[in-house]
């Protein structure tokens, strides 16, 4: 089994990457990439605790990219080492964070929330907040029950404390990736919220300006969108992949380490096709 999109407490995962390797192990996959939200920070110790169990471990990155529909996410996959461009581009995106977390807090505090950043960082330490941090928060004072329940009457867009997030330049997000001898991969395609007519004009464009694949497998699709999109990826000529985008089943309880679309196993062919561009 592998596994190609996998978060850790470095973003908004609930394990640490020794933790995620060590569930990797027990559940015998022999590939994963760590490609935390914006931020490179479980790498290091994901890789050694990866060497320690025998895995393949790809470096990675999962980038927010500025676009006008849905959510376009790239990761990154492959690292070999961390550029100046691909360091610059991770710091404007956390300083974009910070604004951000700052104005979800004043309209936390105006909607009668008692929260401070401080507070918020020192619940969670040694990680890039986000979203799902507040919707922790909101839980912890006992103002919801479920995470879920925090983002549909609070932080999702279009509810009462929703900011939107400023992302990279797709252009420059490529450039930074590949500079640090990656590849960069569109995640999760469903989530750009086009019809299918638009979607392969899109892919297209993403292809001829130097994005090499597509996460064709992932949890959030129907397993017939999963493969409409790969027939469509390897015909414009992007590489294929697959990953869970499993953050841990306190903060997404529907999505499993190693599985993906239709709740099936992860194939190795995926990683068989592809290893070479990556290691």
């Amino acid at each position: 089994m592998i596994d190609l999109h996998v978060h850790t407490t470095a973003s908004d995962g609930q394990y640490t990457p020794t933790q995620i390797i060590e569930k990797a192990s027990e559940h015998n996959i022999g590939v994963i990439a760590i490609t935390d939200h914006d931020t490179i920070g479980g790498i290091e110790e994901g890789k050694k605790a990866a060497a320690q169990k025998g895995i393949t471990f790809v470096a990675g990155t999962e980038l927010n990219i500025n676009f006008p529909t849905g959510e376009f996410h790239l990761l990154g996959l492959g690292f070999k080492k961390i550029s100046p461009s691909l360091t610059a581009l991770l710091d404007n995106l956390v300083k974009n964070r910070e604004i951000r977390n700052q104005q979800i807090i004043q309209k936390m505090r105006d909607g009668g929330v008692d929260i401070t950043l401080e507070e918020m960082e020192a619940m969670f330490p040694n990680t890039v907040l986000g979203r799902p941090h507040f919707a922790a928060m909101l839980v912890e004072k006992k103002l919801v029950k479920t995470r879920q329940q925090a983002f549909d009457r609070y932080i999702a867009k279009g509810r009462p404390w929703y900011v939107q997030r400023v992302g990279s330049n797709l252009d420059e997000a490529i450039v930074a990736i590949k500079e640090s001898g990656g590849i960069p991969v569109l995640a999760h395609p469903m989530s750009l919220y086009l019809s299918w007519g638009k979607l392969p004009d899109t892919l297209q464009n993403f292809y001829e300006r130097g994005v090499v694949g597509i996460e064709a497998y992932h949890p959030g699709a129907r397993v017939t969108e999963c493969l409409r999109l790969d027939e469509l990826g390897r015909k414009i000529g992007f590489i294929i992949t697959a990953g869970s985008d499993f953050h841990g089943e306190k903060v997404r309880s529907d999505r499993r380490l190693g599985h993906t679309c239709g709740g099936k196993k992860i194939d190795d062919k995926i990683w068989e096709e592809i290893k070479d561009l990556i290691i």
